[in-house]
């Protein structure tokens, strides 16, 4: 059986305008691909209504899983959760299971729940909450999107409280070798290894060091033994590179 797939959605002007530096995606990847869930689109959105109900749309149909991240939090411009509603086609209010969260955090905290803060318990029709258990504002999965926070203290605790649900599939296998030559010195002999092995994922990664060109070649693929495989023929082939 194939992996299960997987969309993710960035949501922010904050990310678009390079103020922040995205760092969800990364782990979300690393997450996915330990349990076998193929990470195969990210995009990323501004705090634009209608943008977003259009690309969830899009991505969901698609995809087994779409996770977000990003705008659940107290501000103006935290419009994930309409979003989200809208494009299912549900309500979004302020739901009792979730100030009730929201409730025990503060009065443990002694900081006020004001109307602002209270926004983050506006949950879609339907929806089931996500812990946060960093910060106490959930989350929420409604059909097969997971809505989370963009914070990545945050955004990791939620992946960390949703993956558990998931069906897992096969994680994928690899291993590298750092290959002190160009790559159009060794782009012939990579384009054969990928032909012979045609199941298996084959990357050619490019740097310069000291002014030297070289590439770190990435063999990847759900049976061990055919990476494993490859990797004795990339060998024979640059004898001098290093794992």
């Amino acid at each position: 059986m194939p992996n299960p797939t997987a969309a993710m959605l960035v949501i922010g002007d904050e990310i678009l305008s390079g103020r922040t530096r995205d760092a969800n995606m990364h782990f979300l990847a690393g997450q996915l691909s330990n349990r076998g869930i193929d990470l195969a689109e990210v995009r990323i959105v501004s705090d634009k209504h209608d943008k977003i109900v259009s690309s969830l749309n899009a991505l969901r149909a698609e995809y087994d899983h779409v996770f977000t991240s990003g705008g659940i939090g107290p501000t103006h411009d935290d419009i994930t959760a309409d979003a989200v509603a809208a494009a299912f086609g549900v309500n979004v209010d302020i739901r009792d299971d979730a100030r009730a969260i929201l409730v025990a955090h503060y009065q443990r905290t002694g900081l006020e729940l004001n109307a602002a803060r209270l926004r983050m318990a506006r949950i879609p029709d339907g929806a089931s909450l996500i812990e946060n258990p960093v910060s106490s504002a959930p989350g929420f999965t409604i059909g097969n999107v997971h809505v989370m926070a963009g914070v990545p203290a945050v955004f990791q605790a939620m992946v960390a409280s949703v993956l558990p649900l998931l069906t897992s599939g096969q994680p994928l296998y690899s291993q590298s070798l750092c290959i002190n030559r160009g790559e159009g010195e060794i782009a012939a002999d990579l384009s054969a290894l990928a032909a012979d092995f045609p199941e298996l994922s084959i990357g050619c990664y490019p740097f310069q060091r000291d002014g030297a060109f070289g590439a770190n070649v990435v063999v990847r693929g759900q049976a061990r033994a055919q990476v494993d495989a490859a990797m004795v023929r990339l060998s024979d082939l640059f004898p001098e590179a290093v794992a």
